[in-house]
């Protein structure tokens, strides 16, 4: 499916009411996108263009910036591992080279069953912590090879599914403000007053 669901529309709707400009929601409307779908398609690119007034090509020139978004098809688990230098010096090139080899695939592949996408990465921020692993951008740190097949094992059973969601789903609660808890979503334009200042008064006047 490529295009919203109806429950997805109307959330996408609400989502819009929260920004001052529309444009301003189109990161949280690829996420919402990605989370239905796994991915980003072109197919929901081009609805979020026609629900913010862009373009598809805006949308996605926003996309693409981001790794976390992917514009294909992945697995259920996009598993990263990291090559840096901190992971490097620590074992990372071999742990990748050990996931190669379990689970049948080079990095940047899917397994046939569509279970796992595996990718050697950059950087990961967590360099005190190497060698480092992703699932879905959640963290597991200091990973052995056999660390690695029990992590790859509790995935396939189920057993993390509750802290790991599927690939697109950012969290398992999703944020839900109703009308009147919605702040300061006046045009730019009207916001002559700096938030900063309650009575508009400073000495130094408006931020430039």
């Amino acid at each position: 499916m490529a295009r919203l669901t109806p429950d997805n529309l109307l959330l996408a709707r609400k989502i819009i009411a929260r920004f001052p400009e529309p444009r301003s929601a189109t990161i949280m409307l690829c996420h919402l996108a990605q989370e239905q779908d796994g991915y980003l398609s072109p197919e929901a690119m081009e609805q979020v263009a026609e629900l913010i007034g862009a373009t598809s090509a805006e949308v996605l020139g926003t996309a693409s910036f981001y790794e976390m978004f992917k514009m294909h098809p992945v697995g259920k688990y996009c598993v990263n591992v990291c090559t840096n230098i901190s992971c490097q010096l620590l074992g990372g090139e071999e742990l990748l080279e050990h996931a190669e080899e379990v689970m049948g695939i080079r990095s940047g592949s899917t397994t046939a069953d569509g279970m796992f996408t595996l990718e050697d990465v950059e950087c990961v921020a967590a360099c005190t912590e190497a060698p480092a692993v992703q699932v879905n951008y959640r963290y597991f740190n200091r990973v052995s090879p056999d660390d690695f097949d029990e992590l790859l094992e509790d995935l396939r059973s189920g057993e993390l599914s509750r802290t790991i969601p599927s690939h697109g789903t950012l969290g398992n609660v999703r944020q839900d403000l109703h009308g009147d808890r919605v702040a300061n979503i006046t045009s730019p334009s009207q916001q002559v007053e700096p938030a900063w200042f309650p009575n508009g008064d400073s000495d130094e006047g408006p931020a430039k």
